[in-house]
């Protein structure tokens, strides 16, 4: 009896746990945090090739220590509702346990009130869409419980766009343009060499 009373506490306080460490909502946050990144809107960004300079600090209207528990700050690229539709696996969620807005890691920092910035180069498998920054800040355990994001709250604003790569390389059309002539010649050569074999020699007289 007592083992299952025990049994029944610990699943007891890993309800709880997971309650106030795994289950945070997003629209439980307050925008604590000003972010700004240098894309224009409309802009089109390459992958492989561009960087997004990205700023944030916190936002000072807020009452003194309210930023108390920030240790971390994770900046993050994000898909904007326009490229999440009918992507079911960029789905926005309030539970940001299961959210998959922003897949795309740009930086995590320690966390400063003062204004901070990084420099980042697109990633080569950031796919083709539109996007947003965003950035949260995180208490010591990990746990989000501030943020701020470059476009207004429905994010529709201030948004730029990432052009894929292509997956094709300059070398392999090269490679490709090469190959494909010699499989011409080589088709030439053998074409004109079963001809001499099939030309009848001449008889002496």
């Amino acid at each position: 009896m007592a083992a299952r009373r025990t049994l029944l506490a610990s699943l007891v306080l890993a309800c709880l746990a997971q309650a106030c460490y795994g289950n945070v909502l997003f629209s439980s946050l307050q925008r604590t945090l000003i972010v700004s990144a240098s894309p224009q809107p409309g802009q089109v960004l390459k992958a492989g090739e561009d960087k997004i300079t990205v700023t944030w600090r916190y936002n000072e209207s807020f009452a003194a220590g309210t930023d108390s528990a920030y240790k971390t700050v994770n900046v993050k690229l994000c898909y904007a509702p326009v490229s999440q539709v009918d992507r079911a696996w960029r789905k926005t969620v309030d539970n940001l346990a299961k959210d998959k807005t922003c897949q795309h890691a740009i930086v995590s920092k320690p966390y400063s009130p003062a204004n901070q910035s990084y420099e980042w180069l697109v990633q080569k498998d950031v796919p083709e869409a539109t996007y947003f920054v965003r950035a949260y800040a995180l208490n010591a355990e990990g746990v989000q419980v501030g943020f701020g994001q470059t476009t207004d709250k429905n994010k529709t604003t201030d948004l730029f766009a990432v052009q894929a790569i292509s997956g094709r390389h300059a070398s392999l059309d090269i490679a490709s343009v090469c190959f494909s002539a010699f499989s011409v010649v080589s088709l030439v050569g053998f074409f004109l060499a079963e001809k001499r074999k099939a030309k009848p020699s001449s008889a002496p007289n």
